[in-house]
């Protein structure tokens, strides 16, 4: 019987001991740490569209090649581009030839009001000669009208001469014939139909990973169809979803270790809370939950917390968009905020492989109009 007491009293000392152990362990490690295993790799998939229609005539890449920002993905056939092009800059030189007309036009029609003046003077001669003939009655009553209506008509058509000529200065004066409207509106045409023919050939975005690539040789596509991603692997992060009650302590700075299915636990990578979503994954639902029912039931929702990740470590141990991971989030230090700090005023993402120089289809209506000037 001592022996059986001794015994219960051994297990009984050695489950205390586990116990305080484990609270001890609790209290000074394990409550400092909220960990899931609900989280995924997430990254920009930029979507390769055109900007105008065509007809694919070559592809550059192809499912799981990487590619550089600006490298060619796509070519587009230029024959219908080069056409438009063409008529634009037609319709620019006619625009030129039409505005140099304008002021040559001044010329004559200044020519035709002195020519007008001319008339007017020796109208008014005439009839200054006829008036005291008139008047001793030498000459008829008939010609001194005669010589009257002479003078009127002269003086209708000066008036219309200087008129005209002051129309046509409204639309030269104080303009340089490559700032009239008319050559404006041409050059425009000419700009928007050289950037249609440069845009014929579909450059890539962002450095990275081609993916879900549908675009096929020969296929006519229309601006804004999907023809492939590219995935920017060396920046991706991870959205871990936290239960509600594990967000208590949980601040944006803190540490966090993170590890992949694909490695296991031989590799580790340091990641850091970068933001919490401004949501519930429920919240933002095709369908969200209707919960003003009677059979309501609680259910845990979960928010998605965005872990940055080691770029170098990233470059050492590449991932993929949607892998699973297991995130581990160290909350001893509280110092941090919730909510994220208010976003600069640059862009947070940007790129310069889709913007096209315009200082060739400045040069193109540069020489145009200098040629027809």
């Amino acid at each position: 019987m001592p022996s059986r007491r001794r015994a219960l009293l051994l297990i009984f000392l050695a489950i205390a001991a586990a116990l305080g152990g484990w609270a001890f362990w609790w209290h000074t490690v394990a409550r400092f740490y909220e960990s899931t295993e609900n989280a995924y790799v997430a990254g920009n998939l930029v979507e390769v569209t055109p900007q105008v229609a065509g007809t694919v005539i070559a592809i550059g890449a192809d499912d799981t090649q990487r590619v550089a920002a600006g490298q060619m993905l796509v070519r587009l056939d230029r024959t219908d581009a080069e056409v438009a092009l063409a008529q634009a800059e037609a319709g620019l030189a006619r625009a030129v030839r039409e505005a140099r007309t304008l002021y040559a036009n001044n010329l004559a029609l200044a020519a035709n009001v002195r020519v007008r003046e001319a008339e007017l003077q020796r109208a008014e001669e005439f009839q200054a000669r006829r008036a005291p003939l008139a008047r001793q009655g030498v000459v008829s009553r008939e010609e001194l009208e005669t010589a009257q209506s002479a003078v009127a008509a002269a003086q209708a058509a000066l008036a219309a001469a200087r008129e005209q000529l002051a129309a046509n200065r409204v639309l030269t004066d104080k303009v340089q014939l490559e700032d009239q409207p008319s050559v404006l509106l041409a050059a425009t045409h000419v700009r928007e139909a050289w950037l249609a023919a440069a845009r014929t050939e579909i450059p890539a975005p962002v450095a990275g990973t081609v993916a879900r690539r549908s675009v096929q040789v020969g296929q006519r596509v229309a601006p804004g169809a999907r023809l492939m991603a590219v995935v920017a692997l060396d920046q991706v992060w991870v959205d871990a979803n936290f239960k509600e009650a594990q967000l208590r302590d949980m601040r944006i700075g803190q540490p966090a270790r993170v590890t992949a299915d694909l490695y296991g636990d031989k590799v580790e990578y340091r990641g850091r809370v970068a933001g919490l979503a401004a949501g519930t994954g429920g919240a933002f639902a095709l369908l969200p939950p209707q919960n003003a029912t009677g059979n309501w039931i609680k259910v845990v929702q979960r928010v998605a917390v965005r872990i940055a990740l080691d770029a170098e470590q990233l470059r050492a141990h590449p991932l993929r968009v949607g892998l699973s991971m297991t995130v581990e989030v160290e909350i001893r230090d509280m110092g941090g905020t919730q909510l994220a700090a208010t976003a600069g005023s640059g862009p947070a993402y940007a790129t310069q492989s889709l913007a096209v120089p315009p200082e060739g289809a400045e040069a193109r209506v540069r020489a145009i109009i200098a040629a027809h000037r």
